[in-house]
C-alpha cells in the first residue's frame, strides 16, 4: 500500500478545500501544509471516538443559513444522548431547540449544516459538516460530509449544569434590534468566547460547499466594541485550515453567537466581516496574526434561553500570561 493511501484519510484526489480557503491558506503561507493536514485529518465519515464524543455532550453548536442565505450560529441543548450517531455517516440531533433560535424555521431536507461538539471542561472539540436528509419536528438527521477534530487551543475550561427554566423563558420570543444596546456592548467587552458561522453555498465550491461553525476564544476583552454596530476581534494562529476566513473571502456574511454564562442569555449577531491582513492596528491585539472587523446589521437577544449555569472559567493556557500582566 502506498504512503499516499496510508496518509490520505480524505480518500480522494479532490482537495477538501474550496477556492476561498485555498486563497487564504496561500496568503498566509501555509497552503501546502494545510492541504496535507486536510487530507490526513478530514474524513467523510465520523470515527468512533467522535461519534461517542457528540453523544456524551449536553449541547451542540450548530451553524446554518436562513431563507435569505444569512448564516447564524446557534445552540441546541438536552440530556446527553440527544445527539447521536446511528452510523458513521449520520448525525442525529433529537430536539433541544431553544427559544429565540434564529434557525428554528430554516431546516428542511437539503439544508447545509455545520456542527461543533465542544466540551469546555476538557477543552475537547470535534467538527462535522453535512446535509440535512430529514426533518421530523425538531429532530434533524444529517448526512456527514466532513468530520475532523480541532486542537484544544483558546478554549476556556468551565462546566455546565442544568437548571430549571420557568415557562416564560422557555417560550420567550427574541428581542430584535439593528444595533447593540449598552448591555450588549458590556457583555461583548467582557466576553472570553464566541462562536461564528460562515458559509460557501456556491456549486463551484464542489466538495468544499457547506456551512461551518467555529469557536473563538480570548482573554476577557479580546472583543473590541468599536461602536453600536462594529466589533473588531483578533485572529490567532489556529489549525491553519482557514475554514472560516476562506468562507468569509467568498461571502462576508457571518453569524456570531455570544453566551452570557452568568444568566443563560444568548446574543445572536448577523454581521458582515472585513478581514484586516496588515497594518498598525494589529499591534492593538497581542498575538493577533490578522484582525476581523464585524459590521452588525441585526441583533437578537434570547433572555434566559440556555438551561445551564456554568462554573467559573479557567482561562486557556495561551491567555494566562496576559492575565498575570494585568493583575
Amino acid at each position: 500500500m502506498s504512503e499516499f493511501v496510508l496518509l490520505n484519510s480524505w480518500g480522494t484526489d479532490v482537495s477538501p478545500f474550496h477556492a476561498g480557503e485555498q486563497a487564504v491558506q496561500q496568503r498566509a503561507g501555509v497552503r501546502d501544509v494545510a492541504e496535507s493536514m486536510g487530507r490526513r485529518g478530514i474524513r467523510r465519515f465520523m470515527p468512533e471516538q467522535h461519534r461517542e464524543f457528540f453523544s456524551a455532550q449536553p449541547f451542540v453548536v450548530i451553524g446554518g443559513v436562513d431563507a435569505s442565505g444569512q448564516p447564524w450560529a446557534t445552540l441546541r441543548a438536552g440530556a446527553p444522548g440527544f445527539v447521536s450517531s446511528p452510523d458513521a455517516r449520520t448525525l442525529r440531533i433529537a430536539g433541544g431547540a431553544l427559544a429565540g433560535d434564529p434557525l428554528a424555521a430554516a431546516w428542511h431536507e437539503g439544508s447545509l449544516l455545520g456542527g461543533l461538539g465542544i466540551e469546555p471542561r476538557t477543552r475537547r472539540r470535534n467538527r462535522v459538516n453535512g446535509v440535512v436528509r430529514s426533518v421530523e419536528g425538531e429532530t434533524l438527521q444529517v448526512e456527514v460530509m466532513q468530520s475532523f477534530g480541532n486542537c484544544p487551543k483558546y478554549i476556556q475550561s468551565r462546566t455546565p449544569s442544568f437548571v430549571e427554566r420557568d415557562g416564560d423563558a422557555a417560550r420567550a420570543q427574541p428581542e430584535i434590534a439593528a444595533q447593540l444596546s449598552s448591555a450588549d456592548r458590556e457583555l461583548l467587552a467582557s466576553a472570553d468566547t464566541f462562536f461564528i458561522a460562515s458559509a460557501n453555498l456556491s456549486e463551484e465550491a464542489g466538495v468544499g460547499k457547506g456551512v461551518d461553525v467555529s469557536h473563538r476564544g480570548g482573554a476577557p476583552g479580546f472583543v473590541r466594541v468599536d461602536d453600536a454596530t462594529t466589533l473588531t476581534t483578533p485572529d490567532y494562529s489556529g489549525n491553519r485550515l482557514f475554514n472560516t476566513l476562506g468562507n468569509l473571502t467568498h461571502d462576508p456574511r457571518a453569524g456570531l453567537l455570544f453566551i452570557d454564562f452568568a444568566n443563560g442569555d444568548l446574543l445572536y449577531l448577523a454581521v458582515r466581516a472585513e478581514i484586516i491582513w496588515e497594518g498598525d492596528e494589529l499591534a492593538s491585539f497581542a498575538g493577533a496574526q490578522r484582525l476581523v472587523r464585524f459590521h452588525v446589521h441585526e441583533v437578537r437577544r434570547g433572555r434566559g434561553a440556555l438551561p445551564f449555569r456554568w462554573s467559573d472559567a479557567e482561562l486557556a493556557p495561551q491567555f494566562l500570561p496576559k492575565l498575570r500582566e494585568s493583575a
